[in-house]
């Protein structure tokens, strides 16, 4: 019973049904069609019309609403004539077109099916990585160039720590003195890659260094850190189901490749008796 509520067994079946629907259209057209009689349905009309509409935001008038099925018409014709000449067999652009709308097809399969939240869910913590929010730190720096002595390095500190004004410690530097909550991402684009790795291990509100930047050393007192959460399920998602759709599109059109190449017997050559 467990079979019945997987999600990609509910793709299988509303995908195999599609398919079955197209296969039997597809053969009646092919072969109870007069291929010498072109017939433009009212349908066919309100269709072209519809598109018309969506381009122009208004409605073609008779003119222009005969021009489309004339247009249609010589489409029709020469797409026929092409196929009696093969022009259409070989061709990679049509090629490339065909096998997207396979694609498109097994897309609109996915975005068919509604998961219950709690397959949500379970998707959201097997994929942690996707939706966690980064870790964030307020912190106070001090600047002391970009070589300072050990002797130089530790005064700073001795200072800093007995309460000595901050702006009377250290080199200038255009860099910002302190930072809100921001993710460390954030940090590091400011005073160079890895800059803020260390962070989580710094004690909050004592001064701690040396920390190297991009610009030299730093001397640096956490203020706070927001480490990385997952948010509730119901704060994305959104997220959370387009990517769930997208995996499971991926799984089915491999599914669905695999079912329809059973089909087939592959005849290719041995590629390694080709490399040089």
């Amino acid at each position: 019973m467990r079979l019945l509520k997987e999600p990609l067994f509910h793709f299988f079946l509303i995908g195999a049904a599609i398919f079955f629907w197209f296969h039997i259209v597809s053969t009646d057209s092919e072969t109870v069609e007069d291929l010498e009689t072109i017939t433009i349905s009212e349908s066919d009309v309100a269709l072209l019309a519809s598109q018309f509409e969506a381009m122009r935001k208004r409605s073609p008038n008779s003119a222009e609403l005969q021009a489309l099925v004339n247009a249609s018409i010589r489409e029709e014709i020469l797409v026929r004539e092409a196929k009696k000449l093969g022009l259409d067999r070989g061709d990679t652009v049509i090629r490339s077109r065909l096998s997207q709308k396979m694609d498109f097809l097994t897309e609109a399969i996915a975005t068919s099916v509604v998961p219950e939240d709690e397959e949500l869910e379970a998707f959201l913590q097997h994929n942690p990585e996707r939706y966690a929010t980064p870790t964030k730190v307020a912190f106070t720096q001090v600047f002391l160039g970009e070589d300072p002595s050990d002797a130089e390095i530790e005064q700073a500190l001795t200072a800093l720590r007995t309460d000595q004004d901050v702006t009377a410690v250290g080199a200038s530097t255009l860099l910002p003195a302190s930072m809100p909550l921001t993710p460390t991402r954030a940090i590091d684009s400011v005073f160079g890659a890895g800059f803020s790795k260390d962070f989580e291990e710094v004690e909050t509100d004592q001064w701690s260094g040396p920390i190297q930047s991009g610009y030299g050393v730093h001397l640096v007192q956490v203020l706070a850190i927001e480490p990385s959460q997952i948010p509730p399920l119901s704060e994305i998602h959104s997220a959370v189901l387009r990517d769930w759709r997208r995996t499971m599109s991926e799984d089915l059109a491999l599914a669905q490749f695999n079912a329809l190449a059973e089909n087939y017997e592959i005849v290719a050559p041995d590629l390694s008796g080709l490399l040089k």
